[in-house]
């Protein structure tokens, strides 16, 4: 069974999850720590947990879900893996720090150890997660699905009744629709969703009552 632990990041509130299991091997997905405290919150538990970090998972490159790769990378030697599709928006943190926030960004941007394709599969103690590649909200969004548990992370794919915007670089509505229809909706309807920000939702709820679905 997986134990996750959500740590709410930076000032966009982003959710950033530490995944393990009794083998005490753990993944991180998405760290969007920026703050000093948000930092050592997370190095800490993952310290106090006794954890192995093997993998750190990127759902895509907006800065609210990356800002915290240096840390995990210096901490742990675990390097950022992300789709290929988005790898031009870490590569421009500093300009997106400056054009979404208005603010400097220059800390260490960690370049990638490993670029995710679609149907990869990310094994850590006794599970495994396979990516599936979701474009719309950026080119190269992607979900983490958990069969064995039956758990989704969604990053900023889904959201409980809602969806990620297409408005920033390389978005798309279309591609978003699409990868809610052909690449979501065929999973379990009982699939727990994990999101990139908010609560956490079901996948067949969303599937019948999220207006993006329809």
């Amino acid at each position: 069974m997986l134990d996750i632990k959500c740590f709410t990041c930076n000032m966009l509130q982003e959710n950033c999850y530490i995944v393990s299991d009794d083998t005490c091997q753990a993944v991180v997905i998405d760290c969007g720590a920026y703050y000093d405290e948000e930092r050592k919150a997370i190095t800490d538990y993952i310290r106090q947990q006794k954890l192995c970090i093997t993998h750190l998972l990127c759902t895509h490159g907006h800065l609210d879900h990356v800002f915290g790769n240096d840390t995990i990378e210096q901490e742990f030697g675990v390097g950022p893996e992300i789709h290929a599709a988005d790898v031009f928006l870490l590569n421009g943190l500093a300009s997106q720090a400056e054009q979404m926030l208005g603010m400097p960004f220059a800390r260490k941007v960690p370049r990638p150890a490993n670029l995710l394709t679609h149907a990869d599969i990310i094994s850590f103690g006794n599970h495994r997660l396979k990516v599936l590649h979701t474009p719309g909200h950026s080119p190269g969004s992607v979900v983490l699905y958990c069969e064995e548990e039956n758990l989704l992370f969604s990053g900023d794919t889904l959201f409980r009744m809602s969806v990620g915007r297409t408005d920033l670089a390389r978005g798309s509505w279309e591609q978003l629709i699409d990868s809610l229809h052909k690449v979501l909706a065929p999973l379990p309807a009982d699939t727990t969703v994990l999101c990139g920000h908010g609560p956490q939702t079901r996948l067949g709820d969303e599937i019948r009552m999220n207006p993006f679905f329809r």
